[in-house]
């Protein structure tokens, strides 16, 4: 890899590179978090969530603010999306699952907002119809991540315009195009529907106060790229008379590649909900690991599992027992487990869970009316 691949780029629309969390923290100005905030979260859950506990959740915004007005007894919201470009890979569910532990914990209604225009507008490989499509489509994946139905209300930009429009234009009155050209770094030769964009994305965080005709914080869990939006977003938020949003932002799961997030665009490094079992089993026995290059290396000297794609998924998302994560590595390190062995062990594991997921995702079929907006 040269290093003109290996500079890090973390953009709204682009994540590229070896991830440097430090650094990002300071580029976006935004907050570390703290055990102490994790623990005033987990205080409400009754329990502290995998991501909570293992820092996957690394940075925030006002989230201290956000639960004192909870704690104060008044009612607090919360905001996630999804940009349907295609299939949603287990990336995509690191929030959506954190959302369903957020609002079981707060009693609060999640809006999930499927930016099919966003999709149109930027890629130019994408038709309307395709990323409508994808949208629905999408949208199984979010209702099997067990979210309440009386308290998830999913829309696309598209088909549920009209709850959005009138939001969308006071927002975009208040943002200059110089405001958005240093922000998103729009060029000359970009469509004017990216440029329209950002006040779509931003409506959101004033939806409910705007529907439910209270002043209503909101809390947006999202990975860490799509920080430039609230930051716009809370620049004008008091002069439209709502609460600025509130943040917490997730590292990204690496791909089953050397570096960089999962993503779509590389879809041999990334699991999708629907491939196949077998397929994602295939996918992870080739992946990249932290190992040696021969199993007798490896016994020898060990492996680095910090930079072990394998790893990552048990940290991330499938070890539970911390007990057992703490084991892994420390098997990893000494040489006493092979990639070869490792990789299987987690094969299996993706394998039963995309059975199980996929048949949320089928019964979420019959329900998916009573998700969408009403």
């Amino acid at each position: 890899m040269t290093e003109e691949n290996e500079k890090m780029v973390v953009t709204p629309w682009e994540v590229r590179g070896v991830i440097d969390y430090d650094k990002l923290i300071e580029q976006f100005g935004v907050q570390p978090m703290t055990p102490g905030l994790a623990e005033r979260i987990a205080k409400h859950a009754g329990y502290m969530h995998l991501q909570l506990r293992r820092g996957i959740y690394l940075s925030h915004r006002d989230v201290d603010w956000w639960l004192g007005e909870h704690e104060k007894g008044n009612r607090v919201g919360l905001y996630t999306g999804r940009g349907p470009s295609g299939y949603v890979h287990l990336g995509h569910l690191l929030p959506w699952f954190f959302c369903k532990y957020l609002q079981d914990a707060f009693g609060a209604d999640l809006y999930f907002q499927m930016t099919d225009d966003e999709k149109f507008v930027f890629d130019d490989h994408l038709s309307l119809d395709q990323t409508i499509g994808y949208t629905y489509d999408n949208a199984l994946d979010v209702i099997a991540c067990g979210l309440d139905p009386e308290k998830t209300h999913i829309f696309s930009d598209t088909e549920h315009i009209q709850h959005l429009y009138k939001i969308a234009l006071r927002v975009s009155k208040r943002v200059t195009y110089s405001t958005a050209k240093a922000v998103f770094g729009f060029q000359d030769s970009d469509n004017i529907g990216m440029i329209w964009y950002p006040a779509l994305q931003a409506m959101t965080c004033f939806l409910q106060s705007d529907r439910d005709g209270e002043n209503i914080p909101c809390l947006i869990p999202a990975a860490i790229d799509q920080d430039p939006y609230w930051r716009m977003t809370r620049d004008i938020a008091e002069k439209m008379g709502y609460y600025k949003p509130a943040q917490i932002h997730a590292k990204f799961l690496p791909g089953l590649g050397k570096g960089g997030k999962m993503s779509s665009s590389m879809p041999e490094t990334a699991i999708f909900t629907v491939d196949p079992p077998e397929v994602a089993e295939n996918k992870v026995m080739a992946a990249f690991t932290g190992g040696q290059a021969t199993v007798k290396e490896q016994r020898e000297k060990g492996g680095d599992p910090t930079i072990c794609s394998i790893y990552a998924y048990a940290y991330f998302l499938f070890e539970e027992d911390d007990a057992k994560l703490i084991e892994l590595e420390k098997d990893c390190r000494s040489g006493a487990l092979v990639c070869g062995d490792c990789k299987a062990r987690l094969a299996k594991v993706i394998s039963r869970f995309l059975v199980d997921f996929q048949a949320k995702r089928e019964k979420a079929k019959d329900s998916i009316q009573d998700y969408f907006i009403k």
